[in-house]
């Protein structure tokens, strides 16, 4: 059928035309099967929904342009194939560019602008580019991030948050295999018109100042609509709360405010805990003359706890893969010698389950964690969260807090108790503690003066999170710098991922729209074996260089061959 189409008068200039369609078809409509194992391809059902159900234009400003290293190429890359795909289930209301930021403004512009994109979230990273073919690399800022845009509403996106600036690759490949996640919840904040209410719990020692100032000022706030709750002040909890964050309470929990708590979770209501059954503190320790025994706190959850799944132990948890804080190592001339060390008290947590709250996360960082154990409760799935590394140990009650508690080899051997739960994930339909315990006379009051009944069990499926930690969400002050982010480092500038924790814990507790499941998403990296490139290094070059070469010689022999039967034809 070729060889009669060729032989037409207008043969070739036909067989053109039909080229230039399939080509042009081809870049129009857009399409691929997913072959991979963990289907990194495949967009999940919830972000199809969200995406289909678009009313209005989202735009989406993506500052991955220009010349990038490799790994960066690749981020890029694979976030216009997720935008792409997006754009495939909504084509008249996903609409995306990208550029780089900054070209063509003036210093001062230029500043500004980096200044604007710092302010919503999207953080430069120093990396080194070859700006032409054959110069010698310089050092850029680029910023691996994009701008969603929905009306008046705008939303930053940083790829690389919650991922280690010292991974390298992996951090890349982590931050690809989020980018589903990433959009489609910043798409969903955007077109959101009504917005969660998170309360902060007070009036048992809870810190209100500075201390909690990135929590408050740069996590809640601008994600959530936020008040801080006096326990004390109000008969009941009220059921607008869509969770409740309890931190680092420093004082005794009455029973009627027990039972406030507890009512609230019958009713619905989600639980973040992060608590201390041990008060230790590294001031405390500076305090002292080196040594500290870490004292009970009292709080009287206990009883609360176990009833709901899980207990919090009397003990501290140590690890050597753990944060670093300035350390005497000696002295010379009378002067100590301080250098910034590992310290076990402040555990680096990760997640070995799996579950997408804080999977594919840096670590997070804690101090003075203790242990978690589960205990039976019917109907309660426990999921842990965080974990020591394999190279930690337990520190029972009294338990003492030095600042060099490893002196010999044989203290070193102790840190085998490895995976030691510090955050637990709960959900199900929890029993009150106070279920036939409680008298007619506040049930009645319950039911009639403040219109809630008294429930012995919850009416509805529900979710919590204990953590055996209540500094995880707290920041560092300094006085040149005042309130730093929570979770870094004020030494070492150390940048950990407990903003991006307590953020998807939150997103757990309070969204049911699903997208929270797009973070289990695993991308393998599937590297070349270094040994069998080496080896066939000159077979895989003298075949890219030879191939190509073959394939014209191939091509204008089957172009001769047809036009030579064309003119013989044409003769005849």
């Amino acid at each position: 059928m070729l060889k009669k189409l060729i032989n037409l008068r207008f043969g070739w200039l036909t067989f053109a035309l039909i080229l230039v369609v399939i080509n042009i078809a081809f870049n129009t409509l857009h399409f691929r099967v997913d072959l991979t194992g963990e289907k990194r391809y495949t967009i999940s059902a919830p972000t199809k929904k969200l995406v289909g159900d678009l009313k209005d234009r989202i735009d989406v400003t993506v500052f991955l342009d220009g010349d990038l290293p490799a790994g960066f190429r690749k981020l890029a890359g694979s976030t216009e194939d997720m935008l792409q795909s997006f754009k495939n289930i909504s084509p008249n209301h996903i609409r995306y560019t990208f550029v780089r930021p900054g070209e063509g403004l003036e210093d001062t512009a230029r500043a500004n602008l980096y200044d604007s994109l710092r302010r919503m979230g999207i953080n430069p990273t120093n990396v080194k580019a070859q700006t032409k073919e054959g110069e010698s690399m310089e050092e850029t800022l680029v910023f691996p991030g994009a701008i969603v845009h929905y009306g008046d509403r705008e939303i930053g996106v940083d790829f690389l948050q919650g991922q280690s600036s010292f991974d390298g690759i992996n951090s890349l490949n982590n931050a690809e295999s989020l980018l589903e996640y990433k959009l489609a919840s910043a798409i969903h904040k955007v077109t959101q018109d009504t917005i969660p209410i998170i309360g902060y719990l007070s009036g048992n020692g809870e810190p209100v100042d500075y201390r909690v100032y990135d929590l408050i000022e740069n996590t809640l706030r601008p994600n959530y609509g936020f008040r801080i709750l006096p326990i004390d002040s109000v008969p009941l909890i009220p059921e607008f709360f869509n969770a409740l964050l309890v931190v680092k309470p420093l004082q005794r929990f009455n029973e009627k405010q027990k039972l406030k708590l507890d009512q609230y979770i019958m009713h619905g209501g989600k639980v973040i805990w992060m608590l201390d059954n041990l008060y230790a503190s590294l001031d405390s320790l500076q305090r002292s003359q080196g040594e500290f025994i870490a004292f009970d706190l009292g709080l009287n959850l206990e009883d609360q706890l176990f009833k709901y799944g899980v207990r919090i132990n009397q003990n501290l948890v140590q690890d050597l893969q753990s944060d670093k804080i300035p350390s005497v190592v000696g002295s010379v001339g009378g002067k100590p010698q301080i250098e910034v060390l590992p310290w076990p008290y402040f555990p680096l947590l990760r997640n070995i389950s799996g579950h997408p709250i804080a999977k594919n996360l840096d670590y997070v960082v804690s101090q003075f964690p203790q242990s978690i154990d589960t205990v039976k409760a019917p109907g309660i799935k426990k999921t842990i969260l965080l974990s020591s590394s394999a190279e930690s140990r337990i520190l029972t009650a009294p338990a003492k807090v030095e600042w060099a508690s490893i002196r010999t080899q044989e203290d070193l051997n102790k840190f085998h108790q490895g995976n030691i739960p510090i955050a637990v994930l709960l959900e199900g339909k929890f029993q009150s503690i106070f279920a036939n315990r409680i008298s007619s006379a506040t049930a009645d009051t319950m039911a009639k003066v403040y219109g809630k009944p008294f429930l012995p069990s919850a009416n509805k499926e529900g979710k919590m999170i204990v953590v055996a930690d209540g500094d995880i969400a707290m920041n560092a002050v300094t006085q040149n710098e005042g309130p730093l982010q929570m979770g870094m480092n004020s030494y070492t500038k150390q940048q950990y991922a407990n903003r991006e924790f307590l953020l998807n814990s939150i997103e757990c507790l309070v969204d049911n729209s699903g997208i929270l499941e797009t973070r289990g998403k695993d991308y393998t990296l599937r590297l070349l074996n270094k040994t069998e490139v080496e080896d066939s290094r000159s077979f895989w070059q003298l075949l890219n260089i030879a191939l190509p070469l073959l394939l014209i010689i191939f091509a204008v022999a089957v172009y001769q061959f047809f036009r030579r039967n064309a003119y013989l034809h044409a003769f005849k």
